[in-house]
């Protein structure tokens, strides 16, 4: 007994009358044929349409393949991360830890320590600590940049099968739908539903089989590509806090210890947080400035110098002198001077 049978038998059937029967007689027949048109879809399909169906349920399987594989892995290696990180936070000294090519099967921090390690003791112990620190922070680096591309493997599977499985659908779509043209060309251009069902069938069916590719696909890759962006920020920190930790080893390890002197006792060192009071300061003793002996300075004869030649000076040129006699009666000059004479005269007379 199915789902119409049960409605069919309810009072609120018996009380809708004959074409409410009717209409679940029809609905219970589409609902045992669904699995016979779905394969007689497929078998009156063209090969190229098959062809797309049988690659995009091929598609299908990869896509889940990947998405479920993938996750496994990535959770597998976060609890390594995780395990491995509260061992070696236990540890007191990191560069003295005893690796072995063994213990990179840890885990993604496993074969940052074991790299930073192999690094650090690259260069003598003693040397600066500039140059070993240098080495450690590329080889961290190194070792990110190989767990980031572990993390990211497969990923591009599922972006491939994201943005390439809706158009071979559409390529399958296109495809029935110009075999349903065809067939109608054929029958002499009579558009009958029997000559063109098979090939729209076909068409939709490549359809729904590229969007059961891309809908799952989308959503698998969304969540595997939050997750690994979260575990690609936690290893990054990781490898920071492991570069700090090695550079604060690297500079206690070149402090000398301090050794007391003979005779007295080993006093304990003051705690940072406890409050040490200032010693007290006293007056300082004048101090003379010493006395230095005169310098003998050697004697120096004293050196005549004789004054500097005053030179000649030198013969100047002179005009030839202009002999001066009197003027002629007849010159302007003699007529003005007697005109301005004369003049002055009987001025005077006036006066």
């Amino acid at each position: 007994m199915n789902v119409f049978t049960i409605l069919n038998s309810s009072p609120g059937a018996e009380r809708g009358g004959d074409w409410a029967a009717h209409g679940w007689v029809m609905l219970a027949q589409a609902n045992d044929a669904v699995g016979f048109n779905l394969g007689a879809t497929f078998a009156r399909a063209e090969l190229f349409g098959k062809a797309i169906v049988i690659l995009l349920l091929l598609f299908s399987l990869l896509a889940w393949t990947v998405m479920i594989g993938k996750y496994l892995d990535l959770s597998r290696w976060r609890q390594m991360n995780l395990a491995f990180q509260a061992k070696i936070k236990q540890s007191l000294a990191l560069l003295e830890t005893n690796i072995s090519p063994g213990m990179r099967q840890n885990g993604p921090y496993a074969r940052l320590l074991y790299e930073a390690v192999q690094a650090a003791r690259q260069y003598r112990a003693d040397g600066e600590a500039r140059v070993r620190m240098g080495l450690i922070e590329n080889a961290l680096q190194r070792a990110v940049a190989e767990e980031c591309v572990r993390y990211e493997t497969k990923m591009v599977v599922l972006g491939s099968l994201v943005s390439g499985a809706p158009f071979i659908g559409l390529l399958g779509t296109v495809w029935g739908v110009m075999v349903a043209f065809s067939a109608m060309g054929v029958s002499g251009g009579a558009a009958t539903v029997q000559s063109m069902a098979p090939g729209v069938a076909s068409a939709l069916l490549a359809t729904v089989s590229g969007l059961l590719v891309a809908i799952p696909s989308v959503f698998g890759y969304n969540f595997l590509l939050t997750h690994v962006k979260m575990m690609i920020t936690e290893i990054e920190n990781f490898a920071s806090w492991l570069a700090d930790r090695m550079e604060l080893e690297i500079e206690a390890s070149r402090i000398p210890p301090e050794e007391p002197e003979a005779g007295q006792p080993v006093v304990a060192p003051t705690p940072l947080l406890t409050p040490v009071p200032a010693a007290p300061v006293w007056p300082a003793a004048p101090v003379s400035p010493p006395t230095l002996p005169p310098v003998a300075r050697p004697a120096v004869a004293a050196t005549k110098i004789p004054p500097a030649p005053v030179p000649a000076p030198l013969p100047v040129a002179q005009p030839p002198a202009t002999p001066v006699g009197p003027l002629p009666p007849g010159d302007p000059a003699v007529a003005a001077a007697e005109r301005y004479l004369r003049l002055d005269v009987s001025e005077d007379g006036q006066r």
